[in-house]
């Protein structure tokens, strides 16, 4: 019998919250500091999201490496942290792993994450990128056998592949299937797996991962005809790397974004304003012009300027910031600066920064 997810985290899960995809704090020598590692997930529950991503890509794929063995520290110290939040919480935080590889390596990962108490495992397919639908479906349903799954569908640029709407109808019906993080940056495509999980008639919450387009995502009400009757579905919270800052400005956003579902009026000027204005952050923060490349070093520099991290160091010597980079950035922040959460960081910092 496969591990089951915990009613109370389907509760939540359901219901839609914030997850950041959690960074990877590292000293100037690339060696993890534990200090500041602790702080950006301290940071991240006091910011008042519903869970935390651990092992995804914002904290680089490299941990994996056996040279650099980081995968179960960091997955370890995030489960400590959010043990010590969860005693003073109501509910508790959504624990999600990423998972990658090859089968045998899928699966390995999959029970390290069960092992630590982890709630679930977000399954990125870009290992199998010649793989046909029926071998992807084969592969996920030997990683569900050890630990509930989310699905990712990753954006080509940063290594995913395109899945058809016959996959994702295929993987709807796994059982032990909670979750799908939409993340392929394309309408096509995160329509493909909107209707797949409508037409499967499965309860399995829909995560945007576009972070070019979150705010509409959340808004937006689909309708789907299933068995003969209209239904509507909606995206109920996002797992997003441009979460992993300016974090209480997101979960303000999606409380806004919530109240909008449930009321009968429309979307107003000023939210479909701001909608545009976080897709220039991103756009600044991600790297767009350069294809993604600093896209994890955008996001540190966000940290550093807050002083949650000391500087943007990656594991790759090579991944930095590119060429106007910071520029754009020192735009979105003089542009936009409603959007940023410099004065709850600041009031809060030094408590997190504590041993």
């Amino acid at each position: 019998m496969p591990r089951q997810l915990d009613p109370t985290i389907r509760r939540v899960l359901a219901r839609g919250v914030v997850i950041p995809a959690h960074p990877l704090a590292l000293t100037a020598d690339r060696q993890l500091d534990e200090r500041r590692q602790r702080a950006l997930t301290r940071y991240y529950v006091a910011a008042g999201t519903g869970g935390l991503a651990v092992g995804v890509h914002t904290t680089q794929f490299a941990i994996r490496d056996s040279r650099i063995g980081l995968f179960a520290p960091v997955l370890k110290l995030a489960a400590e942290e959010m043990d010590r939040a969860d005693r003073g919480r109501a509910e508790p935080l959504i624990r999600i792993g990423g998972i990658c590889g090859a089968t045998s390596q899928a699966v390995a990962e999959a029970e390290l994450l069960a092992s630590l108490g982890y709630s679930a495992g977000l399954l990125s397919l870009a290992a199998m990128k010649g793989a046909e639908d029926a071998a992807l479906i084969a592969h996920s349903r030997k990683v569900a056998e050890v630990i509930p799954l989310i699905g990712f569908y990753l954006q080509q640029a940063v290594g995913g592949r395109v899945l058809s709407y016959k996959f994702w109808r295929a993987f709807a019906e796994i059982e032990n299937v909670v979750a799908i993080k939409i993340a392929p940056f394309n309408r096509y495509q995160t329509l493909d797996v909107v209707r797949a999980v409508a037409e499967s008639g499965r309860d399995i919450a829909l995560y945007t991962g576009n972070d070019d387009n979150m705010a509409m995502d959340l808004l937006t009400p689909y309708f789907f005809q299933v068995n003969g009757r209209a239904r509507e579905y909606r995206i109920v919270g996002g797992l997003l790397g441009h979460w992993a800052v300016w974090t209480r400005r997101a979960v303000d956003l999606l409380q806004e974004c919530h109240a909008v579902a449930h009321e009968a009026g429309g979307v107003s000027k000023d939210l479909l304003r701001r909608s545009a204005e976080i897709t220039d952050t991103n756009a600044a923060f991600f790297d767009v012009p350069n294809n993604f490349a600093g896209c994890i070093a955008g996001l540190h520099e966000v940290l550093r300027r807050q002083g949650l991290l000391e500087g943007i160091w990656c594991l790759d010597p090579h991944e930095t910031l590119s060429p106007g980079q910071r520029e754009e950035i020192d735009r979105v922040y003089a542009a936009y600066p409603h959007l940023n959460d410099d004065s709850f960081v600041l009031e809060r910092r030094d408590q997190w920064l504590k041993p």
